[in-house]
């Protein structure tokens, strides 16, 4: 692989997928909302590690950031070999204490911006017969819990579908489920970390690096760290109406608030 499209690239889980994989030399094309913090990055990743880094503002909760990207996704003569979909963000608050816009908002970001620039990646890969991709999602898929987990639920089953449907392509699609992991994303949210115990945070720069070997090894989900592993384990064996129970006390006392 030559060249990586990161969404959400410049803070957290997708800023260690930019560090990693320049360190690696794969040219990269940055997108997020806001155009200094990507210009100081792709400089940043230049001087240090002599990759060729473009910049691409888009806001994906809007048509017009969507198409953007997909164009870019398309481009036959500068060809994106693997793609990142990071971009993504919590509400504060239970359903029906959030309001609607900012569910369709979320619902824009974590699903339909997933699956138009998934398309747009995978249809140009395809006919190279290699490249891949990997959408960030969150152990909170696996526990019924909030609109955040549903959202994330759905990058799950779409991800592990089209990975089948794409077998022997050479295209590889895997989606990542990482637990509580120390970025930006409670803090825009506004949302309260104190009472989250320290043995749940994880490093993004090693949930990227394990994210990155189960790629290599054909994986279609990558839940990073044996904590995690363990606990979704117990998750697929308990009844989901007890597990429904569970989630919603450890949500108040654990989750943000």
């Amino acid at each position: 692989m030559t060249r990586a499209l990161i969404t959400g690239s410049t803070a957290g889980i997708g800023a260690a997928f930019a560090r990693r994989l320049a360190a690696d030399g794969h040219d990269l094309v940055l997108v997020a909302r806001d155009d200094k913090r990507l210009r100081e990055q792709a400089t940043e990743l230049h001087d240090r590690h002599g990759i060729e880094a473009e910049v691409l503002r888009a806001d994906l909760a809007g048509d017009t950031g969507i198409e953007a990207v997909a164009a870019r996704l398309g481009d036959r003569k500068n060809p994106v070999d693997l793609l990142v979909n990071n971009a993504g963000f919590g509400n504060k608050g239970r359903y029906l204490d959030v309001p609607m816009a900012d569910e369709l908002r979320m619902l824009k970001v974590h699903c339909e911006a997933v699956l138009r620039l998934t398309s747009a990646a995978a249809e140009s890969m395809r006919e190279r017969g290699r490249g891949g991709v990997v959408n960030v999602a969150s152990v909170a898929a696996f526990v019924p819990r909030g609109t955040y987990g549903a959202s994330k639920a759905w990058v799950v089953q779409f991800t592990q579908g089209a990975a089948r449907d794409l077998a022997g392509s050479g295209v590889r699609l895997m989606v990542l489920c990482p637990g509580f992991v120390r970025t930006e994303f409670h803090e825009r949210a506004g949302m309260g970390t104190d009472n989250i115990p320290g043995w749940m945070w994880l490093d993004a720069d090693k949930v990227v690096a394990e994210a990155l070997t189960d790629l290599a090894r054909g994986k279609s989900l990558s839940i990073p760290d044996p904590r995690y592993k363990a606990l979704m384990g117990v998750a697929k064996v308990v009844p989901r109406g007890m597990l429904g129970g569970i989630s919603s006390r450890t949500g108040r006392k654990y989750g943000p608030q």
